[in-house]
């Protein structure tokens, strides 16, 4: 096994395999740290495993909707283990091809936790190898609060483990894997109270996704508490857990309890403070617009950033940190703006620039917004469809396009699409030239007065 490599990422996930896997095109000779599986959160314990699930969750609004189009049905028993065990033969073998994929371009792997003893060099367990460039890729962990029964609780990690769907959950958060794993709990037939330690769900997202998926939340039977601080957990002899709260509410009868809310950087162990790496007080590493940080030599990608926790982003972040290093681009980094982002919720949310409240900020008076609330023409048959709503916010007097926010069925898919559009800098006049695709809910977006 080689000692010495061009780069070393520290990290196996969509970071720390972008960036490898990128270097080694351009010729470098490359390892990668890691101590667990292959593929990171997003692989194991994310996006995979979670969107396997939504396809699911959905299946079951399906199925409940069928009759209202004329179907007569039985759904029947719905068998978790059955799909757990497709999800995870599935997560088996992406990490099998991320195996022949290091071994296929030459990369070396190396198994155990790292530790950077010095700006050149890392160590793992008791062997040390050098590299010119070492990557920062860990990702992060899911946080739990550190109140008396917090570990009667699980987080979304555990969340992944279950053999079974519970039948009354309490799901503490307001983000996006709060809001996500809630709607499919409640599709997949469990009693599901979100508690809010604040007043909104998804608070960084415009104010018209939050009010739709709010709504539809609701509808579909999901008890929502705002601003409740769950303060201890205790557990019966029969493994109920019941919360204590700050506003001397309890609730009780829960079967399981899961933490979403918010994650850490993984960043204990590294030896960052050592060779003196910046950190924020949050332990999330400081980096440039080049994910150089302050130490020449040392970069740091994804989630371990705190900058966009999305799997597509760390991906950029590190196929443009080779292409710099390796590929010739002195250039080349990723823009942090106009990033799109899905939340797989009931129905499904999309969002891509700025939202209206930040536009205003921004630009205030040359702020023009254009919206639509409908039902999709999916719904028309159903006593209780899902609803659709989209916004473009535009600025100045061409009416270039800065933010485009999209909720209902499809949301997920039609976003791509859109957020080239503003990437490539769009205006509404583009949008009302362009043919729309009928009759689809996507050609509201170019239809819109």
């Amino acid at each position: 096994m080689a000692t010495h490599f061009d780069l070393l990422a520290i990290g196996a996930g969509s970071g720390g395999l972008s960036v490898v896997e990128r270097a080694a095109a351009h010729g470098a000779r490359c390892a990668v740290v890691e101590p667990h599986e292959l593929g990171g959160t997003c692989v194991n314990r994310g996006c995979v495993p979670k969107k396997i699930l939504w396809y699911g969750a959905s299946l079951a609004h399906s199925l409940r909707e069928a009759g209202d189009y004329g179907f007569s049905l039985s759904t029947g028993k719905f068998d978790w283990q059955r799909l757990k065990t497709v999800r995870d033969a599935y997560i088996g073998d992406i990490r099998g091809w991320y195996g022949d994929s290091l071994t296929d371009t030459g990369i070396e792997r190396i198994e155990g936790s790292a530790r950077i003893t010095g700006p050149k060099t890392v160590a793992v367990g008791d062997k040390s190898y050098s590299a010119e460039h070492i990557v920062i890729a860990t990702g992060s962990s899911p946080y739990v609060p550190e109140i008396p029964g917090a570990e009667l609780g699980v987080n979304s990690d555990g969340f992944f483990e279950l053999d079974q769907c519970p039948q009354r959950v309490a799901l503490i958060g307001g983000g996006y894997i709060a809001v996500e794993i809630a709607g499919m709990l409640r599709a997949y037939g469990a009693e599901v109270t979100l508690m809010l330690r604040g007043s909104k769900i998804l608070r960084n997202f415009d104010n018209m996704l939050r009010e739709v998926l709010l709504e539809e939340m609701l509808d579909n039977g999901i008890n929502i508490l705002s601003s409740v601080q769950v303060q201890q957990v205790r557990e019966t002899p029969a493994g109920e857990k019941t919360l204590s709260c700050n506003t001397g509410l309890e609730l009780g009868g829960f079967d399981m309890l899961l933490w979403a809310i918010g994650r850490t950087p993984n960043t204990t162990g590294l030896g960052l403070d050592r060779v003196g790496v910046k950190m924020r007080d949050d332990g999330h590493i400081l980096t440039d617009d080049y994910q150089n940080t302050n130490i020449p030599g040392i970069y740091a990608i994804g989630d371990v950033t705190g900058r966009f926790p999305l799997t597509p982003v760390a991906v950029a972040a590190g196929r443009r940190l080779a292409d710099r290093l390796f590929g010739g681009m002195p250039d080349r980094h990723l823009p942090y703006h106009n990033i799109p982002t899905v939340v797989f919720s009931h129905p499904p949310l999309g969002s891509v620039g700025l939202t209206e409240a930040e536009a205003r900020v921004r630009h205030g008076r040359a702020v023009k917004v254009y919206q639509s609330r409908f039902s999709p023409m999916y719904a028309v048959p159903l006593e209780h469809g899902q609803k659709s709503a989209m916004k473009l916010v535009t600025v100045g007097a061409d009416e270039r396009i800065v933010g485009c926010h999209v909720i209902g069925p499809g949301a997920d898919e039609m976003l791509q699409g859109f957020a080239v559009a503003l990437r490539m800098g769009a205006t509404k006049a583009d949008f009302d030239d362009t043919v729309a695709i009928h009759p689809t809910s996507a050609e509201e977006l170019v239809t819109m007065r």
